[in-house]
């Protein structure tokens, strides 16, 4: 009679155990992460094709590229800067990896030696270069950051500035002083007109480059 008994250990219908439903779940978790990461790269990616894009449109009609080091500045002395600037130039802060993407093959590749540390880009667009570097001078001696936030170089006419070489951009006779002089060794005896033309390459460049146009808007104007 005992025999007749079903065995109590028989293999019974159960539900699949719990680590199978968790197992399946976690399974899909490393398809959701790299959808994540590709959407973040792709947004990082766009970021930075736009940061070079702005760069290589700042470029166009500039005269002077200038580097700052802005590391120790706040938001609102960045901003100080840019309301002092003339309506001629623009502050752009920007990773040193992109503004040099932007510049490669271009004379303005000549500003690589000062791509280290944390630079703001100022982008003249004017002739008037003394004026436009004026504005940070004053920023500087006013919050005394002279020796711990100066210019870290500067491209002008394909050429490399240092910080220490600056007071050649500085002290560039501005367009009415060209003018007077062009018009003085013009109308003063021939020795002054000499003494124009032994003047650097440059500066009878500028001087006759700027009596054309006094010209033409005299011619036009007529």
């Amino acid at each position: 009679m005992e025999t007749s008994f079903l065995p109590t250990t028989l293999p019974t219908a159960k539900p699949l155990p719990a680590f199978r439903t968790l197992s399946t779940t976690a399974s899909l978790r490393p398809h959701l992460r790299p959808r994540t990461s590709t959407i973040r790269a792709a947004i990082t990616r766009g970021r930075k094709e736009e940061t070079v894009a702005t760069v290589r449109e700042q470029l166009e009609g500039c005269y002077l590229l200038a580097g700052i080091k802005y590391e120790g500045l706040t938001v609102k002395q960045l901003r100080s800067i840019r309301d002092a600037l003339p309506e001629t130039c623009s502050l752009l802060v920007a990773k040193n990896t992109l503004v040099g993407k932007a510049i490669e093959g271009t004379p303005w590749e000549a500003l690589k030696p000062c791509m280290k540390g944390m630079n703001a880009w100022l982008f003249v667009h004017t002739e008037e270069v003394p004026t436009a570097l004026k504005p940070y001078r004053a920023f500087q001696k006013e919050e005394r950051v002279e020796e711990t936030n100066d210019f870290v170089g500067a491209v002008f006419e394909g050429k490399f500035y240092g910080p220490g070489e600056f007071k050649a951009l500085e002290t560039m006779p501005s367009r009415a002083e060209v003018y007077a002089k062009l018009l003085g060794a013009l109308q003063g005896p021939a020795t002054s007109l000499v003494t124009t033309l032994q003047a650097p390459a440059r500066d009878v460049v500028a001087v006759l480059s700027a009596y054309v146009r006094k010209l033409e808007e005299e011619a036009g104007s007529a």
